[in-house]
């Protein structure tokens, strides 16, 4: 017993270290994606290039179909056609990214993406030692919660990388973020490796919380994209009404995916999360009735998943609702995000519910 306790003291040692070591490493990255777009920033190339593509683009080939008559050959000329993914997008091609084409900017975002790589898998270590530590799921309170999250949450963006998906461009906000989310839990949310009350020593915990985390770390994705795509669409719409945006505007935004781009990422990055956190809220209720002999109680933490649930259902019903597309589903968006948030650190901190006897 004495030696086992030991071991334990020992991993949730280990743990704290490797949980700070991660954030060393993540504001390194932090440093160089600052780098990246600051390098980038100095390409003349890249900034004619990205801003000739703002403009309209010129008519495609006419494509000839000729049409046997008697007596002669009558040529039609077939339009271009143009899919956009909501009312009034402008078909304007992708920024050159973060890098801004240059070699040096590109250097420092592949640097920036190995050390995230290095801070990530020092931190999935920390949480697995945590794990150890405490010989259960790693995600009992929400020092837990925190690390785990931040953890998930750049594991999918570099999972987006290695399917060679364009979004380096989230980088920077993302590395940013951790550092905070991080920075609150060893700060305020700290709280010693224990043993889980009764109610939460089920197997329920390994898959209510684990797709909870999952949802909300690919929600975040989602609301930056989300978040980005309103500040292309107004740099767009200035262009697009002869206006002059600021040097920083033009230095930042024109190297961003197009406003069209940005937005079918965040809806396609919405869309295929929504069901898994549908599963979420079932999960959840089946977990309380076997804890609580109930299913649902209108707690405050099921209250606001709920509303949650549904704000990316409105979000989701408004991409298909003529006159809702583009910037007014993206509201809806944030909105549904912000109540996520809430349901996080809100509830757990502010309001005294069934689910705050994990500790903070």
């Amino acid at each position: 017993m004495i030696l086992a306790a030991t071991t334990n003291e020992s991993l949730a040692r280990m743990s704290d270290l490797l949980i700070y070591s991660s954030m060393a490493v993540y504001t390194l990255a932090f440093f160089a994606h600052i780098a990246e777009w600051v390098f980038g920033s100095r390409s003349k190339v890249g900034r004619t290039a990205a801003a000739l593509t703002q403009q309209a683009p010129a008519a495609a080939p006419a494509v000839t179909v000729q049409v046997k008559k008697a007596g002669g050959t009558t040529v039609l000329d077939k339009p271009k056609v143009v899919t956009r993914s909501a009312a009034g997008t402008r078909d304007v091609p992708d920024g050159p990214g973060a890098a801004g084409g240059t070699v040096q900017g590109d250097l420092y975002g592949r640097i920036a993406v190995s050390l995230t790589v290095l801070a990530f898998l020092v931190e999935a270590s920390g949480v697995v030692a945590r794990a150890l530590s405490v010989q259960r799921a790693p995600w009992g309170n929400m020092y837990e919660f925190s690390t785990t999250f931040s953890t998930v949450a750049v594991g999918a963006y570099l999972g987006f990388l290695l399917a060679k998906k364009n979004v380096r461009w989230i980088g920077l906000p993302l590395v940013t973020t951790v550092l905070l989310d991080l920075g609150m839990a060893v700060t305020w949310l700290k709280t010693p490796s224990d043993q889980l009350v009764p109610a939460l020593d089920s197997y329920w915990l390994w898959i209510h919380v684990s797709t909870a985390i999952f949802c909300g770390a690919v929600f975040y994705i989602g609301a930056v994209a989300t978040l980005l795509y309103l500040f292309r669409d107004s740099y767009e719409n200035k262009l697009a009404t002869g206006g002059n945006p600021g040097a920083f505007a033009r230095s930042v935004l024109e190297r961003l995916p197009a406003a069209a781009s940005l937005d079918k990422f965040a809806y396609r990055v919405n869309a295929a999360v929504f069901p898994l956190w549908t599963f979420t809220i079932i999960a959840g209720a089946i977990w309380a009735g076997d804890a609580w002999g109930r299913y649902w109680g209108w707690d405050a933490k099921e209250v606001w998943s709920f509303i949650t649930w549904v704000g990316y259902a409105a979000y989701l019903h408004a991409r298909a609702t003529a006159g809702w597309k583009g910037r007014k589903a993206a509201y809806i968006a944030l909105i549904a995000f912000g109540c996520f948030l809430f349901n996080y650190y809100g509830v757990n901190i502010f309001v005294s519910s069934k689910h705050s006897y994990a500790g903070v």
